[in-house]
């Protein structure tokens, strides 16, 4: 009967404690982490880019691991094309960045995505959508597209992108920013 007693009383303390554990803190967040958030927020600041957007693009492209040379050649956590990021490179005038850096260093490739994010924006004027997807597919495709009408540009549409794995990709971008801006209150 005394055995009983403890695992009762055992099995009571961990109910309590659990319940504290979830009550007391975001534990959505441990399903959900956001790595390198000082890089994000600062370079998200610097040009103006949503904190959520960027965080989401370096989940889907990477999962925070830094290093990562993708099949066709992208670098680093945020997935740069070389030929991109070359050319993000000179239009930004970031001083003494290789695509070696790029590749390794966290805060150097969050910069130059993050750049190239606000250059996206720009061309497609503040359209997320269309941003996540010329991201992926490249400003070129994801303009012809808009132009021809096979994609109109909205998240109602998506299913009409031309491209499955853009189409794929930008529905996994949203899907990790609406958790990020479930989940976090501020960045």
């Amino acid at each position: 009967m005394r055995w009983l007693r403890k695992k009762r009383v055992l099995l009571l303390l961990f109910t309590g404690f659990t319940a504290i554990l979830f009550l007391s803190t975001n534990w959505m967040s441990w399903f959900y982490p956001i790595h390198y958030k000082a890089e994000i927020r600062k370079h998200s600041l610097t040009y103006n880019i949503d904190p959520f957007l960027v965080a989401a693009i370096i989940r889907v492209e990477t999962n925070y691991k830094t290093g990562r040379e993708s099949k066709k050649g992208a670098l680093g956590l945020m997935q740069l094309m070389p030929d991109t990021a070359t050319w993000a490179l000179e239009k930004a005038k970031l001083p003494d960045v290789s695509l070696d850096r790029l590749n390794h260093e966290s805060s150097v490739n969050i910069e130059l995505g993050t750049w190239y994010l606000r250059s996206l924006t720009r061309q497609f004027e503040g359209n997320r959508i269309a941003v996540i997807a010329a991201y992926n597919a490249g400003p070129g495709n994801v303009q012809h597209w808009l132009e021809e009408g096979t994609w109109d540009g909205t998240e109602e549409s998506i299913k009409n992108i031309p491209i499955g794995e853009t189409r794929h990709y930008v529905q996994r971008v949203i899907y990790y920013y609406d958790q990020y801006t479930d989940i976090y209150s501020e960045f």
